[in-house]
């Protein structure tokens, strides 16, 4: 029988240490007494875990000319991120940085370590995207490298995050779709999406629930679908069972991006309801396949090269200041009104 893999969980309560003293150690970063360190290291040791730190005595964190993109999902899977990236690496390689991007994988984000291959002491500074657990998040934040969040975990409007965060203005954009949807003769609205998967969500789902109530509307959740975003969102049978399980189709949905949107419109013509007459649907994203589904996708545009190199310019200044406050940065977006609503 195999044996059970020894986590940071199982070091640190072998120690009678928190998890995060833990990390430290593995990951070099902070402050943490020599003879807690030797504790550790010792401990881990008789206990076989598979990823001792290499021995100090290397040039100093946050040297080098490496910037490390760490991410929990491919961002070059869409557009939103593809084009981030590019207009980034654009930009940071002109100011001479190279950029190395790392997977974070969920045992990673488990257990508060780092990446195996990321060194920092070789690295100058860190983007992260698509990383939205919170007790992950704040971790980096306590790495002796500047950093800066591309989007980031829901509620964060409430923390306290030492770090710089760029993202694209959501709650505007979105009150501005519900109202049209409002003006087009909607008064039963539904909404798509996990609205606790990250801060963009978050506010999406807050300015559509403002809309609704500036115009005298109630947020009706049986209309909708709140499923984590692990659920089979693009699963057309899985969609069409969510709608049928609802009192009856509201007159409108307004989903959280377009790929939701799109796989939702694919769902209601299995029904035989029609996008716009029977139902209307809006986005968020402005992606290439917004404008080529039929009927063209209603939705709001993120400008996304320029996100990514406003958070390089962000990151290139802090680099630069790393005393300087802290800033959150939002990128306007565009309505863009199309053929799935009336």
């Amino acid at each position: 029988m195999a044996h059970r893999r020894v986590t940071i969980q199982d070091i640190a309560d072998a120690c009678g240490l928190s998890r995060n003293t833990v990390s430290k150690v593995f990951n070099n970063r902070g402050t943490v007494p020599e003879a807690t360190k030797r504790a550790v290291l010792q401990k881990a040791q008789e206990l076989g875990y598979h990823q001792l730190p290499e021995s100090s005595g290397s040039a100093p964190v946050g040297s080098g000319r490496n910037i490390a993109l760490l991410t929990g999902n491919d961002p070059q899977g869409h557009s939103f991120g593809s084009l981030v990236i590019t207009s980034f690496t654009d930009q940071t390689s002109r100011a001479g940085y190279n950029l190395k991007i790392y997977r974070v994988s969920e045992e990673e984000i488990k257990n508060f370590t780092l990446p195996p291959h990321l060194h920092l002491n070789e690295t100058v500074g860190i983007i992260a995207i698509e990383l939205f657990d919170k007790e992950y998040c704040d971790m980096l934040c306590t790495v002796d490298v500047p950093i800066v969040f591309i989007d980031s975990y829901a509620n964060t409007g409430f923390s306290l995050l030492k770090s710089d965060l760029v993202t694209m203005e959501n709650f505007a954009s979105i009150s501005f779709l519900t109202r049209h949807l409002i003006r087009c003769g909607a008064t039963r609205f539904g909404f798509v999406g996990d609205i606790t998967h990250c801060l963009s969500f978050e506010e999406r789902w807050m300015g559509y629930r403002a809309a609704l109530q500036e115009a005298g509307l109630s947020p009706i959740e049986a209309y909708s679908i709140l499923s984590k975003d692990d659920a089979p969102y693009g699963d057309t049978d899985w969609l069409i069972d969510q709608l049928r399980s609802m009192p009856r189709i509201p007159d409108a949905f307004v989903c959280a991006n377009d790929y939701l949107a799109i796989h939702l419109m694919t769902a209601l013509k299995k029904m035989g309801l029609s996008v716009p007459n029977d139902v209307m649907v809006t986005g968020f994203d402005g992606s290439p396949e917004a404008s080529v589904v039929e009927p063209a996708l209603t939705t709001a545009r993120i400008p996304s090269m320029s996100l990514g190199r406003i958070a390089a310019d962000v990151l290139l200044n802090r680099i630069q200041n790393p005393d300087r406050p802290f800033m959150r940065t939002y990128v306007n977006t565009e309505p863009l009104l199309r053929d799935s609503t009336r």
